[in-house]
């Protein structure tokens, strides 16, 4: 079942993986910054799933903590697949869950076969700035992305020769969005929409794709159902089980977002927060008078962006795209069925303001129902990491 409206409620790594293992939204779970930790006493997959007498390993990245919260048994660094056979096969008639954290696609975009790829033959997305850095960069990209797929599909080997496929809920997820502008460390989809596939033998209708609104917090408490168990009334998300099983075609009627830029590296205080329909997105910049900062802009980390700000200079599109990734309004609202790449902002069209104020409506009580001050919040950042980032 390969879901098409899957995501992440922050696109950047630590919180991403650290509400997909928690099921609690990050500014709750306190691992909201980059670089973070989740508060003493949060519970994740390993503890949920042991209580089941699961095995529960993890090959390959962290970047979360405490360790409390996350006791994995860890069998390697990197994706070793001969950890991953011995984990697997170690214990036949003991259930197991493994995570599988690949690196790829992360900066730096060095890894994989980067002559498959022609930059002038590719097509760069309309939503960004077509430069021949932006092609160079897409490519290496595209190379990576390529070798996280190989190192799937060895993952699924493993699972076959172990000859528990029909019993094994197989997950594939791709982490939030790629270190581009509009992406990485924003609220727009194209950061927070992930790819998410599950393969389960004589449970899911091989082939099916799924519409059904899903978020990252809502994987915890699907594991758990699916083992068995009644998920925990105190995480965010909810079982999506129901749907794996063809049950309904329905889940949640919307998904939220929360960045904070204070703790990144080159980044300084820019809180935004987010809520998604099916059809529309409202997006709240909590300091719009504050210029966005991070690394890729600072150190030009992949060898693009300056290349779009010269263009910019003389054109159009370029300098809309560079402005508004540096400095943006308070508000935010795009039609996402008639504007996927989120080009065109509604915010001050007036046949919009109901919709527009109705969804702020709801993304503030979401953000109360998750302890979130806004500003205030973005202010403690910094007390949330693990360690000091320059």
């Amino acid at each position: 079942m390969r879901f098409t409206r899957s995501f992440t409620a922050t696109a950047m790594c630590a919180p991403t993986r650290q509400q997909l293992y928690t099921g609690i939204f990050p500014v709750k779970n306190g691992g909201y910054p980059n670089h973070s930790h989740v508060k003493k006493g949060i519970k994740s997959i390993v503890h949920y799933l042991r209580d089941l007498g699961y095995r529960v390993g993890l090959s390959g990245k962290t970047h979360f903590g405490p360790h409390e919260s996350f006791p994995f048994e860890r069998i390697s660094e990197d994706i070793d697949f001969e950890a991953i056979r011995e984990f697997i096969n170690r214990e036949k008639k003991q259930p197991y869950c493994l995570i599988a954290a690949s690196h790829n696609p992360h900066c730096p975009w060095n890894k994989g076969d980067q002559s498959v790829y022609n930059p002038e033959k590719i097509t760069v997305p309309p939503y960004m700035v077509d430069t021949p850095e932006t092609r160079e960069a897409l490519c290496r990209y595209y190379a990576e992305v390529t070798e996280l797929d190989r190192e799937v599909g060895e993952c699924m080997k493993l699972v076959e020769e172990s000859g528990m496929k029909e019993n094994t809920m197989f997950v594939y997820t791709s982490e939030q969005g790629m270190q581009l502008p509009h992406a990485k460390w924003t609220c727009y989809d194209l950061g927070l929409r992930t790819a998410f596939v599950v393969r389960w033998p004589k449970k899911i209708k091989p082939g099916t794709i799924s519409d059904a609104m899903i978020q990252y917090v809502d994987f915890v408490p699907t594991c758990i159902e699916a083992a068995g168990e009644k998920p925990a009334k105190d995480l965010d998300g909810h079982s999506f089980l129901p749907v794996l099983l063809g049950e309904t075609d329905k889940h949640g009627d919307y998904v939220y977002g929360v960045h904070t830029t204070n703790g990144i590296i080159m980044g300084r205080p820019y809180p935004v927060r987010s809520i998604r329909s099916k059809t529309h997105k409202y997006i709240m910049n909590l300091m719009p008078d504050a210029t966005f900062n991070n690394v890729m802009i600072e150190r030009d980390q992949e060898n693009f962006w300056k290349s779009w700000v010269k263009k910019a200079e003389s054109d159009e599109f370029a300098a809309k795209r560079v402005n508004l990734y540096l400095n943006r309004p308070a508000e935010e609202f795009y039609d996402i069925v008639r504007d996927p790449y989120e080009l065109n902002n509604l915010a001050d069209d007036p046949q919009y303001r109901p919709l527009m104020n109705l969804m702020r409506k709801k993304l503030e009580d979401w953000m109360e129902t998750q302890g979130d001050e806004g500003i205030t919040t973005e202010m403690k950042a910094l007390g949330r990491q693990t360690k000091k980032r320059s």
